[in-house]
């Protein structure tokens, strides 16, 4: 999933304005929600707005079974030359107004600390075990606040490709959006709601098929309400997930990445690492094949309904753990000998991958429907990958016990 997307209307006629409308399809279940708003951040978005039609579900997040047509437009991007202490408004944190400590900043301050370190560590980590690749940076910002820093190292030792990025977006969202999301009376009626969304998001690629690929992401989302706006009360949630996806199965190694998310999780809540479990093996299946992209993980959204401070903690143990998850996984495989027949595998499951991206992944399909920032929205794609005719694994042969593994979701723990 790429960085998060903007769902907004325009608020001043003094933005630089850059709209798109957009059509797509999704399902109201809490686990199907497509999440306009919070599934890829920093896309630029072009041409003249139109009005949304209709909007059901939570807000920002289109609950229709069928197409709905939806207003994006945000602030042109501005590319910079150095990163930002933060990308915050001065109310928020930012610039002067930056709190003297973490315990007296707001959430977005703290999230955006967050993932601005995570995005550091895990670079610094791939970069050390790759022992010669760099990344790339590319840093851009807003004028009205807001920005994002994409990292990517290609053709490494180690990593085919791998992306870490960062964003922080700050929009507005169309009232029949809120009103519809939240049920309001009709005799409500507020104006467009501003909001702010901050998230990281991540996908590590190796060349060795023995190593698994790494998918992370962790976002936070809020409404601000206008103070006159009874039917638009201040909402917050967070979202995100870390999940595996090896081209062949060492079991010792799925087992040590799903014990250091559910070790994660129940530092919280017991009841959070089966929950989180089933819905990451729910969101990554691909329809068409039958089949789950990888073998999971952890993923959740829309989390609200504990107390905010505690969220807060647990999306930043999560962000803290990739690298304790992944990382001594990649030491032991990275360097396997392997043949042509193991390599032409990861590439078909690469293919699986690309497919889930390119046509169910929310933050992926949202983006390209609304003409944003290519390079962003397609970071999560593998540098090569291979599509066979009828390829079937011979029964009983390792190809075929991953492909199981995916079709049959299993209990690692």
């Amino acid at each position: 999933m790429p960085p998060l997307a903007t769902l907004s209307c325009p608020s001043s006629s003094s933005l630089s304005r850059y709209s798109i409308t957009s059509s797509f399809p999704s399902s109201s279940s809490s686990s199907n929600r497509a999440t306009a708003s919070t599934a890829s951040l920093a896309f630029g978005f072009r041409t003249k707005p139109k009005i949304p039609t209709r909007t059901l579900g939570r807000p920002g997040i289109m609950t229709l079974n069928s197409p709905i047509r939806c207003a994006v437009s945000i602030e042109k991007e501005t590319p910079e030359t150095e990163r930002p202490e933060t990308f915050l408004r001065e109310a928020d944190g930012g610039g002067n107004g930056a709190a003297s400590s973490p315990s007296e900043s707001s959430v977005r301050a703290r999230f955006e600390r967050m993932i601005r370190e995570a995005q550091d560590r895990v670079c610094e980590a791939i970069e050390a075990v790759d022992g010669g690749g760099k990344f790339k940076e590319d840093v851009w910002s807003r004028p009205g606040g807001g920005g994002g820093i994409s990292r990517v190292l290609q053709d490494g030792a180690v990593w085919e490709k791998a992306g870490v990025n960062v964003s922080v977006v700050y929009g507005v969202m169309p009232p029949e959006a809120y009103r519809a999301a939240k049920g309001a009376a009709s005799d409500q009626k507020p104006g467009p709601v501003p909001f702010f969304a901050a998230g990281i998001s991540s996908v590590l690629h190796p060349h060795n098929p023995f190593a698994p690929t790494l998918h992370f992401n962790y976002r936070y989302f809020e409404t601000d309400a206008p103070k006159d706006a009874p039917g638009a009360p201040r909402q917050w949630w967070f979202g995100g997930g870390t999940d595996f996806t090896p081209s062949y199965i060492f079991e010792e190694d799925v087992k040590h990445f799903h014990s250091v998310q559910k070790n994660a999780c129940d530092k919280f809540d017991p009841s959070f690492y089966p929950r989180f479990k089933k819905w990451c093996d729910d969101y990554f299946y691909i329809k068409h094949r039958g089949e789950r992209r990888g073998l999971g993980g952890i993923f959740f959204d829309d989390l609200n309904d504990y107390d905010q401070e505690m969220l807060l903690a647990f999306a930043t143990e999560c962000a803290d753990c990739v690298i304790p998850a992944y990382i001594p996984i990649i030491e032991k495989r990275k360097d396997m000998p392997f043949t042509e027949k193991h390599k032409a595998w990861q590439q078909l499951r690469r293919g699986r991958y690309v497919e889930f991206n390119l046509v169910y992944d929310r933050g992926t399909t949202f983006g390209l429907k609304t003409g944003g920032r290519i390079e962003s929205i397609l970071v999560s794609l593998p540098l090569t990958a291979r599509w066979e005719y009828d390829h079937k694994p011979e029964e009983g042969s390792e190809e075929w016990k991953l492909l199981d593994a995916c079709i049959n979701p299993k209990e690692w723990l």
